[in-house]
């Protein structure tokens, strides 16, 4: 017997590559027709005219305009210095709480 008749994984080998590329090719074409198909579009539907949602945003809005028309909190203007002793006296006041007492 000739070596050529005994070894066959060229030819499955051949074979799978076809299959697979078959395979891919109709993947991409069904992709593509997918693709370009137009979805139908539907009119909107029209908001009810005692929409929930439009009665809220009225709502929101005014309390809105109330408080802004109301004056704004006069803030206290602290140098960076004064706000981060104070940040620093927090922190070790929280350190001195979390720290075990030595009474025992």
């Amino acid at each position: 017997m000739k070596r050529r008749d005994r070894c066959n994984i060229g030819r499955v080998r051949r074979l799978l590559k076809w299959i697979i590329v078959t395979i891919g090719i109709a993947a991409l074409v069904r992709w593509f027709r997918h693709r370009g198909v137009e979805t139908e579009v539907t009119a909107p539907v029209e908001p009810a005219a005692d929409d929930p949602a439009d009665e809220l945003r009225r709502k929101l809005a005014e309390s809105r305009g109330a408080d802004e028309s109301d004056e704004p909190a006069e803030t206290p203007e602290a140098t960076v210095e004064d706000r981060r002793a104070d940040v620093h006296e927090q922190g070790r006041a929280a350190l001195d709480e979390m720290k075990p007492s030595d009474e025992g």
